[in-house]
């Protein structure tokens, strides 16, 4: 249970400062969550969108750490079976991100001040790295290896990939990937959305350095 929790108290206090440093912002600009969607108000779909990448983020740990550790799921399941499960709910996550901040966007556009042209700009810039880095992944880097196939299968064992984008940084998923969720709130000018992207921008870093990043040296023996 030791190696299942470690670092795990360093995820915890860095979770609570990003909240925090979440509702100190907010307090001074509370116009960023006017608006509805549904009739549900912005104020509620900013906190489901908070809460979905803290979920993702947990159920990750928890299944990386209990079947590298304690092969709780390969030992009943099978390995190609539990990968596929947990793929599963790791994808749909995933996209859980994505739906909860386009929503999101829906319900608090035009709060964002900002001329809708660099808005747009800045968009156009960010799309073809994002293109780039999920073009990269399929060639390259492979899906099931990004959903974490090392943990589950114990003889795998690939050498860091150095093509595509992984040729210019070694954390390409973690450096522009989560730029996808950026595109909801300068589309639609959504200040809120842009605050929960930037909250997944900087906790997706928490995961690497206090679960994926130990997890490697465990598997590989060393980490970028």
């Amino acid at each position: 249970m030791t190696k299942i929790l470690k670092h795990q108290i360093w995820h915890l206090l860095s979770l609570i400062t990003l909240i925090y440093a979440v509702k100190l912002f907010i307090s001074r600009h509370s116009e960023l969550l006017s608006g509805s969607f549904w009739s549900v108000n912005t104020e509620s779909w900013f906190w489901v969108a908070i809460a979905i990448p803290v979920m993702h983020q947990v159920y990750v740990w928890l299944v990386w750490r209990f079947e590298l550790y304690q092969r709780a799921f390969s030992k009943r399941f099978g390995v190609k079976r539990s990968f596929n499960i947990y793929a599963t709910g790791f994808s749909l996550l995933f996209v859980g991100r994505l739906i909860a901040i386009s929503v999101l966007a829906i319900s608090s556009k035009d709060t964002l001040h900002l001329n809708p042209i660099v808005a747009y700009i800045v968009a156009a810039l960010i799309t073809p790295f994002v293109i780039y880095l999920f073009y990269s992944v399929e060639k390259y880097f492979t899906i099931e290896r990004a959903y974490g196939i090392d943990h589950f299968d114990k003889d795998y064992s690939e050498p860091y990939v150095r093509r595509g984008i992984f040729k210019y940084t070694n954390n390409g998923m973690y450096v522009f990937g989560l730029m996808i969720l950026y595109l909801p709130g300068l589309l639609l000018l959504s200040e809120a959305a842009l605050l929960v992207a930037l909250f997944n921008h900087i906790y997706i870093w928490v995961h690497f350095y206090t679960t994926e990043r130990p997890d490697m040296v465990e598997i590989y023996g060393a980490a970028p």
